[in-house]
């Protein structure tokens, strides 16, 4: 009977061991409820703004969360394709789902020739390469003809998506951006966790060691690249239809600040931590717009609070509290 009872009371909590399995999931459908029910308390403009950003910082993250590699450039991704889809809108006539993809490509095609380069070098050397090259494309878009220059491409057309939905109405251009940011947020959260994922997250750990087990380090450190390229392209596509406006915000340095801002206030490393941060930001930029430039000191002071008192950043710090994987 004794023996018995030791066995009891040595068995798993299963109920507990369950919850962590599930907080994924439990936490995705959350998150879709709460995407349901944004348009009926907050502006919808807003809500699909915070959205791009949100894709945009999942992108950044899947390369400095979990493959190590801190990018100082993405807005060259993001604002970039940002230009090529409005233009392709407004002056090709393209429907939005084909304007969205050309930004996408264009995104994806400047990841591989910045990649090519930058994973050549590690640490802060990888970091001002990416920076650089972002730098030399927004010398050529401030002198560029097709992309407005200071002005940017105004007025961009949303047009009516696959010939049938009318962007122009807020709820279906809503519901567009909403599913594009789900698709983006599933994908990255299947490669985090396939094989290619946990291979990123060994190199990330230990480099050298995933060499000397056979691993090509190069090419996976090249595919996160072109990967997270590609997703901030397909946000600033997105974020170019639903604003109806690429300027040189998108493509300017500060933009890639602010979305390591976001991945950082959020949680590094964390699958939710991005859309947390990109949320709390942008709401930051609207919502106190009105004390001017002081909103690029609040973020700043946000930032040291985040790197002194809370390192793992809002989402990383719950899950650490509750023993969850979010």
């Amino acid at each position: 009977m004794e023996a018995r009872t030791d066995a009891v009371s040595a068995a798993p909590p299963v109920p507990a061991a369950s919850w962590r399995n599930w907080s994924e999931p439990i936490a995705f459908a959350v998150m879709v409820a709460l995407l349901a029910l944004a348009p009926m308390y907050f502006y919808p403009m807003f809500v699909m703004q915070a959205l791009c950003f949100a894709l945009f910082a999942c992108a950044f993250n899947l390369l400095i969360g979990y493959g190590g590699l801190l990018s100082f450039g993405h807005a060259l991704y993001f604002g970039w394709a940002s230009y090529l889809a409005a233009h392709s809108a407004k002056v090709w006539g393209f429907p939005p789902e084909l304007a969205i993809l050309t930004g996408t490509l264009t995104g994806g095609l400047f990841g591989v020739v910045a990649g090519a380069l930058a994973i050549r070098r590690q640490g802060i050397y990888f970091a001002m390469i990416t920076l650089a090259m972002a730098q030399m494309m927004f010398f050529f878009a401030l002198q560029m003809k097709f992309t407005g220059g200071e002005d940017g491409i105004q007025a961009v057309p949303r047009g009516k998506l696959f010939g049938l939905i009318d962007l122009a109405n807020q709820t279906n251009m809503y519901v567009t951006v909403a599913a594009i940011f789900l698709a983006g947020f599933l994908l990255i959260q299947r490669v985090i966790h396939s094989p290619f994922g946990e291979v990123l997250k060994a190199i990330r750990e230990n480099e050298p060691r995933a060499i000397s087990l056979g691993y090509k380090t190069d090419r996976y450190k090249l595919l996160a690249f072109v990967l997270s390229a590609t997703l901030a392209g397909l946000a600033g596509s997105t974020k170019a239809i639903v604003l109806q406006i690429a300027s040189l915000t998108d493509v300017d340095w500060p933009m890639s600040g602010e979305v390591v801002l976001m991945a950082l206030v959020g949680g590094l490393g964390t699958v939710f931590g991005p859309v947390v941060g990109a949320f709390i930001v942008v709401a930051m930029q609207n919502y106190l717009a009105q004390v001017g430039q002081w909103v690029t000191v609040i973020q700043g002071v946000i930032f040291v609070l985040c790197v002194l008192l809370f390192r793992r950043g809002v989402i990383g710090e719950l899950a650490a509290y509750m023993r969850i994987k979010l």
